[in-house]
């Protein structure tokens, strides 16, 4: 079984990562967790980027809003070394949630640090964290596309406050919000496997054969 890192914060709780490990050990991947200051594994095969804290925004150079939450510098500089290495080396990278928020900013792109529609994307209140709250539309002719299949809107989950703004240099936009434009998907087209999401597959995996495509597929990529 090909191993896999996933990086998580140094005050990470083992049931925010067990719907990740779950997800990767069902497609057919082994995930090694890693935290900031631990020495990077040998033998991987790929990286997935999980979701978490707000990014520091002075990586993308703009001031701290007051709706921005303290972000983990040591998280952000492994993450962003990590993927720099991931990419260089053409090995695959699947960026969920916050993930996709810092492999937009390590390509150099930023970010809007609190949504005015942050209610419908960061909804209060739902304890099935698998619940679908809004729907996501797919960039036809897009690797995410392909992978989801028809139809080109998927029903997703979400829980974020912040979002994609300026798209990193190589980078594409993969899914929008239908009504508020917010991005949704970003990929590179120029790698073997960079794909990335703002909500949460991981949690609708067990019950949403759509879902569980995008680790089928990334695991069919290491």
């Amino acid at each position: 079984m090909k191993r896999v890192i996933a990086v998580c914060g140094s005050r990470w709780k083992p049931e925010r990562s067990a719907p990740y490990e779950e997800a990767l050990r069902t497609a057919g991947a082994e995930p090694v967790l890693m935290r900031p200051g631990d020495s990077v594994p040998g033998d991987v095969s790929g990286l997935l980027l999980m979701g978490g804290a707000d990014i520091n925004p002075v990586l993308y150079n703009q001031a701290r809003l007051r709706e921005s939450e303290m972000a983990e510098d040591a998280r952000d500089d492994l993450e962003c070394r990590l993927i720099a290495d991931f990419i260089e080396r053409d090995l695959p990278v699947l960026a969920i949630c916050r993930g996709m928020q810092i492999l937009n900013v390590q390509h150099g792109g930023s970010l809007i640090q609190h949504l005015e529609t942050s209610a419908r994307h960061r909804p209060r209140g739902i304890e099935d964290k698998g619940a679908v709250v809004h729907p996501v539309h797919v960039v036809r002719g897009t690797r995410l596309a392909r992978i989801l299949g028809e139809p080109h809107v998927v029903h997703v989950n979400s829980r974020h406050h912040q979002a994609v703004d300026r798209v990193g240099g190589g980078l594409t936009v993969s899914a929008r919000d239908p009504e508020d434009g917010t991005i949704e998907g970003v990929e590179r087209v120029d790698k073997r496997f960079v794909i990335a999401v703002q909500w949460h597959p991981e949690n609708q995996a067990p019950r949403d054969r759509r879902q569980a495509a995008l680790f089928d597929s990334f695991s069919g990529a290491l």
